[in-house]
């Protein structure tokens, strides 16, 4: 490859790699079975004219790959309200990437993808922090964190340096976090607490590997997904273990692999409230927008938000926007989900995401979102005024037309 009898675009993208061999002191290369591109998100004319050397030195991706969300939603381009350049910059680089021989998924969770899983142990390159983080710890597969343009690279050459978290000893928890005993039993038992941990796990980790225990066993994918998500956000995680949750570590001894910690720390609920109160930048109870879907909303959320809404609809003064992804909700829609959220008032946002382009219709007022990365990103990305709370509360506020927040779980406060 590095001498060119596979064209100039995948010699190009092998250079790539072994530089990233070198730079992280790998010995050797590793064959990947499959990939997932953050690379197609547009961010100026560099990234075209990268996307443009591989295609013009006819390189092709050469193990299954999926692709992360782009600047705009293609099959609702109409949601789009933003520059028109910047619009038209961003479809074709889409497009490029799917040139390439990716698939066109378009989406920040390839593991709602069933047939885009890779199996426990298994060797990838993907980008998307939330994706790695969830491909690590949740689905047991392998991988580093590949930024732009270093997992196309590996895409193209089905090789990734062998480092990192690749690599059995490197994906051993080296810190414990403890839940305190004063954690009220239904705030650990309630979705909103994941986010808000995320962010405490972010913090505390940076890149290290945590292990949290405390939690009951065998929590939901959705739930581990908001964790890693906003871990991924708050710090550089992108490997965590949730004592019997994630598959590396049915056990605390699993996790650690078999040796002591390096640090053991606990997790109180002033930090949880702390953690929580940080993701909203406004308070009081007006209200423009409700933003969901950040990672995005999987099946099971979606049938979910329909049971929620249970009939009615969102207030006439609030926009309430959901982002999932294409194919995701072709399945919902295949099952009627779609058309009892719509009916609700419900707009579905895909091969996007509503913090990362200008999709939002509320130009001014507050936005209630139930995530942690999306309260995280979104006043920087787009200048939201945000305010956090649970998905029931997140639903309820759309309804009311007001934030209507339960500080039950948290023990009043």
């Amino acid at each position: 490859m590095l001498a060119g009898s596979h064209g100039a675009g995948t010699a190009f993208a092998m250079r790539l790699v072994v530089r990233a061999a070198k730079a992280t002191g790998a010995a050797r290369l590793i064959d990947i079975t499959g990939a997932h591109v953050d690379s197609c998100l547009y961010h100026g004319k560099a990234t075209m004219d990268f996307v443009d050397r591989l295609a013009d030195g006819e390189a092709r991706v050469s193990v299954p790959t999926t692709l992360n969300v782009g600047a705009l939603d293609l099959l609702h381009p109409e949601l789009y309200r933003g520059d028109r350049r910047t619009a038209t910059a961003g479809r074709k680089l889409m497009n490029r990437y799917r040139a390439l021989g990716a698939r066109p998924t378009y989406t920040c969770a390839p593991y709602q993808l069933v047939d885009a899983r890779p199996a426990l142990g298994a060797q990838v390159a993907w980008g998307e922090s939330n994706a790695i983080a969830f491909c690590n710890s949740v689905l047991g597969a392998r991988t580093n964190r590949y930024g732009d343009f270093l997992d196309i690279g590996a895409a193209i050459t089905g090789r990734v340096p062998d480092a990192g978290l690749h690599r059995t000893e490197e994906r051993r928890a080296t810190l414990v976090l403890r839940l305190a005993d004063d954690v009220p039993a239904a705030l650990r038992d309630s979705d909103v607490l994941f986010p808000v941990l995320g962010i405490v796990l972010g913090r505390r980790a940076g890149s290290s590997v945590a292990v949290i225990d405390g939690l009951a066993r065998g929590q939901s994918e959705d739930r581990l997904k908001a964790l890693g998500a906003a871990a991924a956000s708050s710090g550089s995680v992108a490997m965590f273990h949730v004592t019997g949750s994630t598959p590396e570590a049915a056990s605390l001894d699993d996790a650690l692999q078999r040796r002591p910690p390096e640090a053991v720390e606990l997790i109180r609920l002033a930090d949880l409230r702390a953690a929580r109160d940080e993701l909203s930048t406004t308070s009081g109870e007006r209200l423009a927008a409700v933003a969901l879907g950040t990672p995005h909303a999987s099946l099971a959320e979606l049938e979910r938000y329909a049971v929620m809404l249970g009939g009615r609809r969102v207030h006439d003064d609030v926009e309430c926007l959901v982002s999932t992804g294409r194919d995701v909700m072709a399945t919902a829609a295949e099952r009627g989900i779609t058309e009892r959220l719509r009916e609700a008032g419900v707009e579905l946002l895909v091969d996007t995401c509503s913090y990362v382009a200008p999709t939002l219709r509320a130009s001014s007022g507050p936005v209630m979102t139930d995530s942690g990365k999306w309260a995280y990103y979104a006043p920087g990305n787009i200048g939201a005024a945000v305010v956090f709370g649970s998905t029931a509360e997140c639903i309820r506020s759309a309804v009311a037309g007001r934030v209507v927040l339960d500080l039950e779980p948290w023990g009043g406060a």
